[in-house]
Parts: C-alpha cells; structure tokens; sequence
C-alpha cells in the first residue's frame, strides 16, 4: 500500500458521523463538539472556550441539546425510515466546549432548551457586571456586550445592590484589572500556566465575591502579559498602552508582521489618521499561533517619534543643508559615479524587505561593489516566540546573497577597511554602523558617507547625505522568518514628513545610474523570483495573508 493510500485510509479511520441541527457530516474524531459545530457553519456563544487552550467548562455558554443513538435489543443503533440513525436526546444541555464527538452523536444548537439556557447563563453574567459600557475600553470588542444583545434578555430582573469589588487593580507593568468586570472565564490563568508557564494568576474568595488576583508576591510580568488582554472576553483586564487612547470602531486595521525579531508574528496594525496606536497578534498556526511577545507588541511607538527625520540633508563644510529628496539623490548619484571600483561599500539591513534587499544588489552591481552585508544582531531568547536573531529577515538577505551564512561576514572586513582608509565610501541602509563598531574618527575621512534611516543617530550624524527612510508599518514587502516562511508587509500608514519609500529610493537611484527602472513593488517582487529559486514562480499576491513555506 502506498503512503497516499496509508494516510487516506488513516483519514477515513479517524472520522466520525455526526448530526448536527438536523445534518449529517464526518468530523475529525476527538474534536470538542464546539469545534464540529463549527465545522458545520454554525455558532455557539462562549466565553472560557479558546481554540489554543484547555477547556474548563466553567462559564456555561457553550450549553448545547446533545443525543446518542438509540440502541435496539441487539445493542446495535435503530435505524430510520430514511436511513439514518435515530437520536436519543438526552434531557439535560451538554457543554459543547468539553464534550468531545463520538459515532453517531447528535448536537441541537438552537433548541428551545438551548435558547433558554443561554438566556438563563447571561443572565446570571450580568447579575454583578457593572453597567459601565460607555466608558468601558474593550467596548466594540466585548463579547458580553455581543451576546447580552443576542442571546440575553431585553430587561433585568435583578433589583439588590450589586457586588463591589477592586477597581484599577495594577497587575504588573503592562496590565489593569477591573475586577467587578471579570466574569471568571478563567483564559488569563489557563494561558499564563499553558503558554507562557507562569503560573501568577488565580482565584481567591468565593460564590460573588470570587476575584482574579496574582498569588502573593507575584506580578503578571512575563513577556508574554499582554495576551491576556487580547483573550480577554470583557473589560477586565486592559492594557495600560493602549487603554483610553482610542475607540477601537474608529481604528483602520492592516494586516502585517511584527519586525522585532525573526519569528516574524501575525500582526494586526491599528491605526488612525496616520498615528498607529496598538498592534495585536493574528492568527497564523505556521508562526506564532494566536500569540505575540510583549516586546514585539510595543515596538512600535518609533514610528510615532517626533525625532523621525523628515526632510533629506546635504552636509558640506561642516554645516548641514536640508534639501529635497529629488536633489539629494541627484547630489547622491554624482558623487556614486566619481568613486572608483574597489572604493565603495554597502551596508545594508537584516530589517530591509527582499525587494529592497534586490534592489541593493542590484545597486551593488552597477557599481561593481564588492564587500555588501548586513549587521547582525541578537538578543535573549525563549522557547515560546521571541528568537535570538533580532533581525526579522536575516534568512531573506542571506537567499539574495547580500548576507553571509555566518555571522560575520563581510562586515568585519568593511569595518577593517574604513579603518585602514581603503574605503573612500559607504552607504548605509537602516543601519547605525557607529554601534556596530565602526569607528567614528575613520568614518569621518571618509570622502563619501551616505546613510538612510528613520531616526537620526551616530552615523546620521557623520554622514555627508542623509536621506529619510520608512518604518515596516509604511511600506509594502516581503521577509523570510526563521523557519524559512516568506510573509508580507502591508502599509498601515502613510511616510510622515519628506520620507520616502525605500524601494523608490533605491529604485530612482539605481535607474539614473542606468540600471533596470520598476513600476512598483509587486514588479520588483516578480524580479526578485526570477533570482531566487526558492521564490520561483510566486507573485506578491499568492504569498497571501499567511505566507508560503520556501
């Protein structure tokens, strides 16, 4: 038997006939009654339940009508007029998020039976819930508002004085707890003990008086904290970046990539009038599932800075000149075709796209440079998704051949050169090459300095040309993660002051030194798949909202 014949019959072993709202269907056996229902195209509301978590079955939402075949006298299941297995409904609901399918198993997700219960469950939420939605942060994204209007009651019959319990609780660094808004689903305390395996929330007291809390003198302070508030179904637990800045209905949200470290997480980038105020974690199972780490989630505010270089300078003479984008490449290119071979040198950026990344090398070759690389660079890691290469696409520019395989490279010997005065030029992309070891009295006889960043810094400083880059969140692109997967940048938000896209810079430099001129970036995308193998036949479209594997 073949291994396509293998698995097919393993396919068919490991399936399961299921009746659901009146419908029959194979689902995967083993899964919760949850997940079937929503293979099925249905919907139950819940609020412990989590696709990546365990299932306590501790808020009874998901309560759903659940039957077993009826068996006959053989023990075997009767069979109807119509062929199908008969049901026995069983006379008491069923959490859906617990259960896991079996043969034959029959699931009703909008009896009365259920319709009451569901009723009955928000109705007992919302005995204690303050009614505080207008000023509430998650409002636009609560659940238990959703669901009080779907599936709750129009009035309440509850008439005593409500629970209080402790309000703006601080947690740790990055997170507030209102506790009279938790309806202890219990998802903070499952991920700090399953996913990030620490294990500082609980519990305390009892029946109303019930309380999240961090066990004694313990702070939620992991590096993965912030999750809790993405998972959060209410407005208990907030974060203390992004609480009160913004209504979320008013955010135009960009699906992207964090660029704080080589996993390359599923971004959601939020954003309005220009301004990015929050960046939360998409789901993507082939990177970082439902999660991102703190310190990719905050990497942000940069973009934001009112340090940003916003205009191009010339210096001349020790003074500097801001100029026009349009004349400082001009002034660029002129001093680029007076350098000799052998005298120019290109550091570029793990942080830069794989068509900026093309672009470079292709600079590189009509100015027959020799010595290109990256700076490398790292930081603690951990076994969950924060790697310990900080660039997001170190993998991209070693498949374009801009970056060594080892960590060194080239970049040592450039940093020797300009040193020893063999070097009469460097351009830099993105990169502060003065905190990479560079030398600043060496690079100060350097007759050309050419450097283009975002933020201004110790090499901006020197550099004869300064041209004003982009952040990941104003550009359009392509990174290769860690694990080899290509993803895609979208821009979120247009280049502030003068600033202008990377590709286009390079793109205008390298047409007027008589290079190949592109229309945009998915050109320059078709280019770059037509020099790397791994990319062959792939436009920027098929790379899609999850990424491809190459």
């Amino acid at each position: 038997m073949t291994t396509a014949a293998v698995t097919e019959e393993k396919k068919q072993v490991d399936l399961v006939n299921v009746q659901i709202d009146g419908q029959w269907m194979q689902v995967p056996k083993g899964i919760r009654i949850i997940e079937a229902i929503k293979l099925a195209g249905k919907f139950v509301p819940h609020y412990c339940y989590h696709p990546k978590l365990s299932s306590p079955g501790n808020c009874r939402m998901c309560l759903v009508e659940m039957g077993m075949p009826k068996m006959g006298p053989d023990r075997k299941p009767i069979t109807g007029a119509d062929g199908q297995t008969e049901i026995g409904w069983i006379a008491r609901p069923a959490i859906s998020c617990a259960n896991t399918v079996a043969e034959g198993m029959g699931v009703r997700t909008d009896s009365p039976m259920v319709q009451e219960c569901q009723k009955g469950v928000m109705e007992l939420l919302l005995i204690n819930h303050p009614l505080d939605c207008p000023i509430c942060d998650e409002a636009g994204e609560c659940k238990l508002q959703e669901y009080s209007v779907e599936y709750g009651n129009a009035n309440s019959r509850f008439v005593e004085e409500k629970v209080k319990k402790p309000k703006k609780v601080d947690l740790g660094p990055t997170i507030i707890l209102d506790d009279e808004r938790c309806i202890l689903c219990s998802r903070c305390v499952r991920f700090c003990n399953e996913i990030a395996k620490d294990d500082v929330l609980g519990f305390v007291n009892r029946g109303s008086f019930n309380t999240l809390t961090c066990h004694p003198g313990k702070k939620l302070e992991n590096n993965y904290s912030l999750n809790t508030v993405d998972i959060c179904p209410v407005g208990a637990l907030t974060s203390k970046d992004f609480r009160f800045k913004m209504r979320v209905w008013f955010l135009k949200e960009t699906e992207s990539i964090c660029t704080s470290c080589g996993t390359g997480c599923n971004t959601m980038i939020g954003s309005r009038e220009g301004v990015i105020y929050r960046q939360v974690p998409r789901d993507n199972d082939a990177v970082n599932s439902s999660w991102m780490c703190d310190f990719g989630r905050l990497n942000y505010k940069f973009v934001n800075d009112e340090k940003r270089l916003g205009s191009a300078t010339i210096r001349r003479n020790g003074s500097v000149a801001q100029v026009s984008a349009a004349s400082a490449l001009g002034e660029v290119k002129k001093a680029l075709k007076g350098m000799v071979e052998g005298e120019l040198a290109i550091v570029a950026s793990g942080r830069m796209t794989n068509e900026e990344l093309f672009l470079v090398k292709k600079l590189a070759q009509v100015l027959k440079v020799e010595l290109v690389d990256i700076v490398h660079r790292s930081g603690p890691s951990d076994d969950i998704l924060l790697s310990a290469d900080r660039n997001p696409n170190t993998n991209g520019a070693r498949m374009l051949g801009i970056a060594a395989d080892d960590s060194a490279g080239n970049l040592t010997k450039i940093r020797d050169a300009v040193a020893a005065g063999r070097l009469s030029g460097l351009l830099v992309f993105g990169e502060d090459v003065v905190e990479a070891g560079f030398d600043p009295e060496a690079l100060k006889k350097l007759k050309f300095l050419c450097s283009i960043d975002m933020l201004p810094n110790k090499t901006t400083d020197l550099a004869h040309y300064v041209l004003p880059g982009v952040s990941w969140a104003e550009k359009r692109g392509t990174m290769v993660n860690i694990k080899g997967r290509l993803q895609r940048l979208n821009k979120a938000v247009e280049p502030v002051g003068g600033s202008v896209d990377n590709w286009e810079l390079l793109n205008t430099l390298l047409t007027s030194l008589g290079g190949t001129h592109y229309e945009d970036v998915a050109s320059v995308f078709v280019a770059t798949s037509e020099s790397v193998p791994q990319f062959a036949e792939l436009t920027l479209a098929q790379v899609g909202a999850q990424g491809v594997n190459v």
